[in-house]
């Protein structure tokens, strides 16, 4: 309910000329002359436990009123979607040592764009009773973001408030074992792992049930010795996402001892998420995205870990019938 109250309220902000206490004046190093408005702040989701999750709002670049609002949700569980989402993906900016460059990709010239920290203890969201820093489950856009689009489908029929157009899920976690245990194959298919270590993964111990091991803190002696020889035949110099990538290499280490395959025509910055925890820790930056650090010291990517969701299969049935039986489309 508070973010539909901060939705509401933005909104009116952006069809009036009326000013916004978390209106950003100007984000250090941005380009100059910028065409929209950018919004940062807190919602407060519990005011008992004083609980709030940190936002980022951009607008379209060109007439904010009449172009779709899209909610940008990282996964993870525990990836900040201000610094993942908005400033390595699909944000306006990247950062640049001092500066910020602007994204010519950005999804803010066709939508505005709300970026919401999630859960609480992400980035710069935060509660003061640190008993709500616990490990949550479900927290998985793969989940979340249907567990969203049901309750807004539901509200609509008592009334119909919310004009949804549709949700996209990028690598998502729709069923645990299946999603998981791909990994092996994946390696193996990929020549990141050999035949025996690939026998291993999926005969002695499977990611699926090292990744259950490891959020209970629990890991068996066999599913640590199969990992630690997955880790070392894939390397730390491979990005397990995208094989053909560069890596980004500490300064300590020669950029001679990473894999460097063939270029792609447009070259990704590897080192982006050194530069984005470089940017977001700066206090001039933290003052004015009107952040503050509570319970921590530094803004970082990543923030709780999770449990192994135990709802996936009802979630993804819940999901595959609303596709089909309504007119909520997946985009």
């Amino acid at each position: 309910m508070a973010v539909a109250l901060l939705l509401i309220e933005l909104w009116f902000t952006i069809e009036s000329s009326l000013a916004h206490p978390d209106k950003i004046v100007k984000l250090p190093g941005q380009p100059p002359r910028l065409s929209f408005q950018q919004f940062s702040g807190y919602v407060t989701v519990d005011y008992k436990k004083h609980k709030a999750l940190f936002y980022y709002f951009v607008e379209a670049e060109t007439d904010p009123a009449s172009k779709p609002l899209v909610l940008w949700l990282n996964g993870g569980p525990g990836c900040s979607s201000l610094g993942v989402g908005a400033f390595s993906e699909n944000g306006p900016f990247r950062p640049n040592g001092e500066f910020l460059v602007k994204n010519d990709y950005s999804w803010n010239r066709e939508a505005n764009m709300l970026y919401l920290e999630t859960p609480i203890g992400v980035g710069f969201s935060y509660s003061t009773n640190t008993s709500s820093y616990e490990a949550v489950d479900d927290e998985i856009t793969g989940h979340y973001i249907p567990q969203l689009a049901k309750l807004m489908v539901e509200f609509n029929k008592k009334q119909n408030l919310f004009n949804l157009k549709g949700i996209a899920l990028g690598n998502p976690v729709l069923e645990f074992a299946t999603d998981f245990n791909s990994r092996a194959e994946y390696f193996w298919s990929h020549g990141l792992i050999s035949d025996s270590t690939y026998n291993m993964f999926t005969s002695v111990c499977n990611y699926s049930r090292y990744v259950s091991e490891y959020y209970r803190d629990s890991v068996s002696p066999s599913c640590s010795k199969v990992m630690s020889q997955v880790s070392r035949e894939t390397s730390k110099f491979v990005d397990k996402y995208d094989v053909t990538l560069d890596v980004c290499i500490s300064s300590v280490l020669s950029q001679s001892m990473a894999i460097n395959p063939q270029q792609v025509s447009e070259r990704v910055d590897v080192c982006v998420e050194d530069k984005i925890v470089n940017y977001l820790n700066r206090k001039d930056v933290q003052k004015a995205l009107h952040a503050r650090l509570v319970g921590v010291r530094r803004w970082t990517h990543t923030g709780l870990s999770a449990a192994e969701p135990r709802d996936a299969y009802n979630l993804h049935c819940w999901f595959t019938n609303q596709i089909r039986d309504t007119s909520l489309g997946l985009q």
